[in-house]
C-alpha cells in the first residue's frame, strides 16, 4: 500500500500500440479503432475529462503511425496527456461531420477491431460512411489485449489487493448484528478510500438469505445474529482493480454453514493450486467445480469460477467452461467459487491471482477460514 507507482512512459504507450497493431494483423485485421474507455487509457494514457457524444477516435494499424482524432475543444488536453511523440493528433470542429473527418484516416474496405466501449452512434456513423469496411468487437477478436500485465501493472495490482485486505481486517472488527446491510457497505466504501482507493466500484453485503444472490445489492435488511454475510468489495487504486470476497458469520454458525464454508474454501484452494502457465482457463473452473460437485452442491455453484481484472473489474480471460485459452505469466484473474442455498445463505471466497513462471501468486491474503463477527 506504500507503493509510489512508477508513471507509465511514452515508450510504454508506443510499445502497447505497436503490439496492439501487430496482434490485430495476426488476427487478419487491418487495424483497431479505439474510443474513450479503458482501452484508450491503456494504449495512450489519455482519458477525456468527460466522455460525451463528440467523437474521439484512435486509429491503429501496421501501415501507418498511430493517429488520434479529437474534438477541437479537447485538443489541448489530448496533446498534454498524450504528446505528439506518441501519436499524430488531428481534430474536428463542432459543425463538422466527425465521421467524414474520421473517414480520411480510414480505409473504406478494411477490417477493424473496435473497442467495446464505443458508443453505438459512433459505430453506426462509421458504418454508414464506410459501407465496405468490416467491424468486430475487440473482446471477440483481441480478447488478450490488456490481459498480460507488466511489472509496473502487477505492482499496482498487488497494492490494490493489499489495500482491500486491510479493509477486510478493519471491517471484521465492527459490529454487524442490528445494523443494515447498507451501513456495512458504507463502512466498506469509506475504508477502501481510506486505504488508498481513488474509486469504489462495488460493496456487496449479502446477509442471510440475501447471500444466496451472488450480485445482491446492499439493502435495508437488518443483519441478525446467526446470519452468514457475504462481503464482496473493490475498486481502483493507482488505476488498477481490487476485488475480494469473504464470508463471515454473525455469532455461532450452524453445522451446515460450517460444512458449506469448508467446501468452498477447499474448492478455492484447489483452483489456486491448479494455476500454472499453460493450463487452460477452463481447467481452473473445472477444478473448483469438481470439489463442490463431489460434495453434493454442484447445482448450487451457479457462476463461473473467475474473471480477468486490471483497469476494469471484469475483463478477459474468464475461468469458465469452454475457455480453452492457456494461462500465461502476468495474467490476473479472480478465483471465486461459491455455494448458494436459496432462502437461507450463501458462501463465496475470492482472491485475485496472477500467473507466475511456475504457478500462481495471490494478491489477497486475509483469513479464508470462517471468521466470526459480532
Amino acid at each position: 500500500m506504500a507503493l509510489t507507482p512508477i508513471p507509465f512512459t511514452a515508450e510504454d504507450f508506443r510499445a502497447r500500440m505497436r503490439r496492439a497493431a501487430l496482434d490485430a494483423s495476426a488476427e487478419g485485421l487491418d487495424g483497431m479503432l479505439v474510443t474513450p474507455g479503458p482501452d484508450l487509457l491503456w494504449l495512450t494514457g489519455y482519458q477525456p475529462t468527460a466522455i460525451t457524444e463528440r467523437l474521439t477516435l484512435l486509429v491503429l494499424g501496421t501501415d501507418a503511425d498511430p493517429r488520434l482524432l479529437v474534438p477541437e475543444l479537447e485538443r489541448p488536453d489530448a496533446e498534454s496527456a498524450v504528446g505528439s511523440e506518441v501519436v499524430t493528433i488531428s481534430d474536428w470542429r463542432d459543425g463538422d461531420d466527425p465521421y467524414e473527418v474520421a473517414g480520411r484516416l480510414l480505409d473504406p474496405t478494411a477490417s477493424y477491431a473496435v473497442s467495446d466501449s464505443t458508443w453505438a452512434m459512433h459505430l453506426l456513423g462509421l458504418q454508414r460512411l464506410l459501407d465496405g469496411a468490416q467491424f468486430y468487437s475487440v473482446t471477440e477478436r483481441l480478447p488478450m489485449l490488456r490481459a498480460v500485465k507488466d511489472e509496473n501493472e502487477l505492482a499496482r495490482m498487488a497494492a490494490a489487493g493489499a489495500a482491500a485486505d486491510a479493509v477486510f481486517g478493519e471491517i471484521v472488527k465492527t459490529r454487524f448484528s442490528g445494523r443494515k446491510e447498507t451501513d456495512v457497505a458504507a463502512d466498506l466504501a469509506r475504508l477502501l478510500r481510506e486505504f488508498g482507493h481513488e474509486q469504489v466500484d462495488f460493496t456487496v453485503v449479502g446477509s442471510g438469505p440475501n447471500g444466496a444472490n451472488p450480485h445482491h445489492e446492499a439493502g435495508d435488511r437488518t443483519i441478525l445474529t446467526g446470519d452468514m454475510v457475504v462481503l464482496d468489495f473493490g475498486g481502483l487504486m493507482y488505476g488498477y482493480g481490487s476485488d475480494t470476497s469473504r464470508t463471515v458469520c454473525v455469532g455461532e454458525p450452524t453445522s451446515q454453514m460450517r460444512e458449506v464454508h469448508d467446501i468452498v474454501r477447499a474448492a478455492q484452494q484447489a483452483a489456486f493450486e491448479a494455476v500454472r502457465p499453460g493450463v487452460e482457463c477452463q481447467e481452473i473452473d473445472r477444478t473448483a467445480r469438481r470439489v463442490i460437485t463431489e460434495a453434493g452442491y454442484g447445482e448450487r455453484f451457479i457462476h463461473r469460477t473467475g474473471h480477468g481484472i486490471g483497469m476494469t473489474t471484469h475483463e478477459p480471460p474468464y475461468m469458465v467452461a469452454g475457455e480453452e485459452r492457456p494461462t500465461v505469466p502476468g495474467m490476473c484473474f479472480s478465483i471465486e467459487p461459491g455455494i448458494y442455498i436459496p432462502g437461507s445463505f450463501g458462501v463465496r471466497i475470492e482472491d485475485i491471482v496472477t500467473v507466475t513462471a511456475d504457478g500462481g501468486k495471490r494478491f489477497n491474503n486475509t483469513d479464508r477460514g470462517l471468521v466470526i463477527v459480532e
